[in-house]
């Protein structure tokens, strides 16, 4: 990727991200099926309706920076799917359950870096408005992980006890 300028390197950010949003919207929605966890089951289906506004909040981004909304394919999102396609069709039962949560949180961790840096870019380059949305949603993505983490701590926690 050459990229010859800030503002580019901005929506170039940006597009990944509404790719990544975008398809984190179906493979959430896949990880609620797959978990018997009903907490982290919940916790899926709340992210994927959370991730559908992250989805809309980037179409509101690309239009405050004067932008048609495109999304750009990311070769890490696309790995991580494919990852987890391939162990999903391998494994069920608890395995996937605390596969799946560290899954969620793995993308967590990613979107945080990508949000952190569209965001910065944003403030850099004097949009401001988008700058705050893109900053909402960079908090939000660290609720997400912390909410994660926590699920990820109570499931070990649960199946220690059961063991």
């Amino acid at each position: 990727m050459t990229t010859d300028s800030t503002e580019k390197l901005l929506v170039e950010g940006l597009q990944e991200l509404y790719y990544t949003e975008q398809q984190l919207v179906d493979a959430l929605e896949t990880l609620a099926d797959q978990t018997d966890e009903e907490s982290a089951k919940n916790a899926f289906s709340e992210y994927r309706d959370e991730t559908q506004e992250h989805v809309e909040r980037l179409e509101e981004v690309f239009e405050q920076i004067d932008e048609e909304p495109q999304d750009r394919n990311d070769r890490v999102v696309d790995a991580l799917i494919e990852e987890h396609e391939e162990f999903a069709s391998e494994n069920d039962g608890e395995v996937l359950d605390r596969y799946n949560i560290a899954a969620g949180q793995k993308t967590e961790h990613y979107e945080i870096a990508a949000y952190g840096n569209v965001t910065s870019l944003a403030q850099k380059l004097g949009y401001d408005e988008a700058s705050d949305m893109l900053a909402e949603t960079l908090r939000e993505e660290q609720s997400a992980l912390d909410e994660l983490s926590q699920a990820g701590e109570q499931f070990d926690q649960q199946a220690t006890a059961d063991d």
